[in-house]
């Protein structure tokens, strides 16, 4: 048996794509208050990894990206308010985390993406699932809460309507109801899912990491409440036009040929 075998997450990085695999397929990749910690620190991986341009989530299993939050621990640590409140906090780390990266994030999705799981999905920048994507937040389930931030997030994705209907009534959604609802971005063949995540991930590792890095950081602004340049989203656009992946991008444009970015 390989390490990578015996951790529960862990990151592969290969041709710019940082790969963060959840490992736990006999739990469905339940998430335990640990495996939220590892998963921040491979993100802080990715973003200090000048190799790294583009970060995709997976898991180890065909049946889960993740069943969720591990039922285990909600009779232990998350069992008192001061433990829940530790455990939550571990949550809004990673997701904020995963948002807030300069690094645009993909989640590659099949079988059970539930709970914690879609908490993570849902942080991400694209969601890809297969045919056998099954997802919901299930807060209400449990008598619980679920955060601001990753509130947010899904509203940001799918709308209040859909949102409340998510989050009021913890069903589960099938892939295809799921891309109406604009809580994924694709619904991609089984045999195909790997391939096209990939291939898309590439695509993006192709161009220029400055426009990239900058694009998302403007949109993020914007989902924010930003309507016009702050003194930082001016910078990034007057920086990019002095910038050497600019005078690349022009050359390669009017030479008829790839450009080769220098920038990471």
């Amino acid at each position: 048996m390989s390490t990578t075998d015996q951790k529960k997450v862990y990151l592969q990085v290969e041709n710019g794509v940082g790969t963060i695999y959840i490992n736990r397929p006999e739990k469905r990749n339940a998430l335990t208050y640990d495996m939220w910690l590892d998963l921040a620190h491979l993100v802080d991986e990715c973003n200090a990894n000048r190799e790294v341009k583009v970060i995709v989530f997976r898991s180890t299993t065909e049946k889960a990206f993740s069943a969720g939050a591990d039922i285990g621990e909600f009779k232990t640590m998350r069992y008192t308010a001061e433990g829940a409140e530790k455990y939550n906090d571990a949550t809004m780390v990673l997701e904020e985390k995963v948002a807030k990266s300069p690094k645009p994030s993909i989640a590659m999705i099949s079988g059970f993406c539930v709970g914690g799981g879609c908490e993570i999905a849902v942080a991400c920048d694209f969601r890809f699932s297969d045919e056998t994507g099954r997802f919901g937040i299930t807060p209400a389930k449990l008598g619980l809460i679920y955060n601001t931030p990753g509130t947010k997030n899904l509203v940001d994705l799918v709308g209040p309507a859909n949102a409340k209907d998510i989050l009021f009534t913890g069903r589960i959604i099938e892939a295809g109801e799921a891309l109406q609802m604009g809580l994924i971005n694709k619904i991609i063949d089984s045999t195909e899912l790997e391939k096209q995540t990939y291939d898309f991930a590439r695509l993006i590792c192709q161009n220029a990491q400055m426009s990239v890095r900058g694009s998302k950081t403007i949109i993020n602004r914007v989902l924010h409440g930003d309507v016009t340049d702050s003194n930082e989203t001016s910078n990034l656009v007057i920086e990019s036009f002095v910038s050497e992946d600019y005078r690349e991008g022009v050359t390669a444009f009017l030479e008829k040929r790839k450009p080769n970015f220098k920038f990471s």
